[in-house]
C-alpha cells in the first residue's frame, strides 16, 4: 500500500529568482530534498538515513504546483518513490533506507 504526501512550491519562493527567470522551474535538487524530508518525517526516519540510489526526472515542475509524492516498500531496504503532477509522473526515484552515524 502506497503512502503519499504533497508538496507545493509558491511563486516566490526564492529558488525560481534565479532559475530560469521568466520561464521558472523547481530545480531537480530542490524537488527531491523536500520530497525525502517529506517521506523521513511520513515515515518516522532520520534524512540522514536515506540514499538517493537513482532517479529520472521525466517533466519539469513549475510554480504553484500540488506535488503528490507516494512510495511504497520495494523490498531489500529500498522504497520506489513516485512523484506527480495531476496525475503525470514527474519524476521516479529508487531510495534506499540505511543506518546513520
Amino acid at each position: 500500500m502506497a503512502e503519499t504526501a504533497c508538496l507545493q512550491f509558491p511563486a516566490d519562493h526564492p529558488a525560481f529568482a534565479d532559475h530560469f527567470p521568466g520561464n521558472p522551474l523547481v530545480p531537480g535538487a530542490l524537488l527531491l530534498d523536500e520530497a525525502l524530508a517529506a517521506l523521513a518525517c511520513r515515515r518516522g526516519l532520520r534524512y540522514d538515513a536515506l540514499e538517493v540510489r537513482q532517479a529520472k526526472f521525466m517533466r519539469p515542475v513549475r510554480p504553484d504546483q500540488r506535488v503528490e509524492v507516494s512510495w511504497e516498500d520495494a523490498g531489500t531496504g529500498t522504497l520506489d518513490v513516485r512523484l506527480r503532477v495531476t496525475g503525470v509522473t514527474v519524476a521516479a526515484l529508487t531510495v534506499a533506507i540505511g543506518s546513520c552515524p
